[in-house]
């Protein structure tokens, strides 16, 4: 069984079980306990788990709030990849911002933006950009989710397709070649695809290890996006993958 595919029957596990430890993963895969150990520590690095004494478990079921983790991992890639995605925002712009730990920094790296337009779902990322000399900053209604302070929902969907955008920065759970954009939750997939309805270019912010990770729902096909910003050049597969599908590719390295 290739890594991946332990990755995601592990998950399968602990959605049903909360713990697994991994001995019983071991068995559970018929592999070695060092295998498993190897896919948990992956796994843990891109914050799909959560490492305890002897086994695994999931991060909402511990008590450190989430999204200030996903804003310190990866947070100097993050850095970088925002850098670049504020270089291709001009003065003036009208775009659309979804909720997510990169976008957060991409956010932070437009203060010095003026005369924005801003949709967004995220009360981080609007309270940011609210700073901004001239900017207006348009906040979506919807069920208010405390971890992020994003909302989501019909509502926020039906907010969203108000506007007409020329940009629009998706953060983005995983990036396969064969599924496309790939996210966690129904409801951010949802509220992604309504957002690339409703803006003339789809810029995704993702760090490297978000390609070829896949989440559990599927957002869009490669080809509805315009561009890609990660932090350093992918693989020869998804340079050639990304190309096919007409996305432009930008990497931190080349800036």
């Amino acid at each position: 069984m290739h890594s991946s595919a332990r990755q995601i029957e592990i998950l399968r596990s602990l959605d049903d079980q909360g713990v697994c430890t991994v001995t019983d993963l071991a068995a559970r895969l018929s592999v070695s306990d060092e295998t498993i150990r190897r896919d948990i520590k992956a796994m843990a690095n891109r914050g799909l788990v959560e490492r305890v004494h002897g086994g695994v478990t999931l991060p909402n079921l511990l008590q450190e709030p989430t999204f200030q983790k996903r804003l310190a991992r990866n947070a100097d890639e993050k850095r970088a990849i925002s850098r670049v995605a504020a270089q291709c925002i001009r003065n003036g712009e009208s775009l659309m911002i979804d909720t997510g730990s990169t976008t957060a920094y991409v956010a932070r790296a437009l203060v010095n933006h003026t005369d924005l337009m801003v949709v967004t779902n995220c009360t981080d990322i609007a309270a940011t950009l609210s700073k901004g000399k001239g900017n207006r900053v348009y906040m979506a209604g919807g069920e208010f989710r405390f971890d992020d302070g994003a909302v989501f929902g019909q509502a926020t969907i039906s907010f969203v397709e108000q506007f007409q955008a020329r940009l629009a920065v998706l953060s983005i759970g995983g990036i396969s070649l064969e599924q496309g954009l790939m996210d966690y939750h129904l409801g951010e997939a949802e509220l992604s695809r309504a957002i690339i309805r409703n803006a003339a270019r789809v810029i995704v912010v993702a760090d490297h290890t978000k390609l070829g990770l896949q989440a559990s729902v599927k957002v869009c096909d490669l080809s509805a996006i315009d561009t890609l910003i990660t932090d350093c050049p992918p693989t020869p597969a998804y340079i050639e993958g990304l190309a096919a599908a007409g996305v432009t590719l930008l990497t931190a390295d080349d800036s």
